[in-house]
């Protein structure tokens, strides 16, 4: 693999709507560019990709969760883009065969599925990667995304994957629905 570049991003919300956010909750983005191997041609097995992603996924998550400074893991998500001589199959084979399994590793855990986005584009193309609870995906307050974009990647032989991760839903939630100390974590669902 040969890696271009390693992006974090920490975004921690301290005020909404003119109210503290108390603790602050900090959204990190941990992204991956480097050279797609299969740019610019069809190759019918693409189950390298798939296992480079184990190493991929556990770099960016434990990358990602020590952003968080030792506070659990509320949500997590997925996602990816593929520069233009790429094929969406490419960032799915990433994203979904392997990767799981080091992430929840990495987030203590994890029942829910792991939301995830692809798209294919050039430099700059912003993915926003969906997140919510790791163990019970109906706890509204973690329904949420966040937004990557880097200026010069993907050229259209590279990948971009990245791993979001969370401390908290959204800021001052009143929408309802099962809250946090209300999971069961049985079924991923609740």
């Amino acid at each position: 693999m040969k890696i271009r570049k390693v992006i974090t991003t920490l975004d921690e919300i301290r005020l909404e709507a003119g109210r503290d956010v108390e603790p602050p909750i900090r959204r990190v983005i941990t992204a991956v560019v480097f050279e797609n191997p299969h740019a610019g041609r069809y190759v019918e097995d693409l189950s390298d990709l798939s296992d480079l992603s184990v190493e991929i996924s556990e770099m960016l998550a434990s990358m990602g969760v020590g952003q968080l400074g030792g506070r659990p893991v509320h949500s997590y998500g997925k996602g990816g883009i593929v520069g233009t001589a790429g094929e969406l199959e490419h960032v799915a084979a990433m994203l979904h065969p392997k990767f799981g399994a080091p992430l929840r590793e990495a987030c203590g855990g994890g029942k829910s599925i792991i939301p995830s986005a692809k798209k294919r584009g050039p430099a700059g193309t912003p993915l926003d990667i969906p997140v919510h609870h790791k163990d019970a995906a109906f706890v509204r307050s973690h329904f949420d995304a966040v937004e990557l974009s880097i200026v010069d990647a993907p050229t259209p032989s590279e990948l971009v994957i990245a791993v979001a991760v969370t401390d908290g839903g959204r800021p001052l939630p009143r929408v309802g629905g099962l809250e946090v100390d209300g999971i069961l974590g049985e079924d991923g669902l609740r």
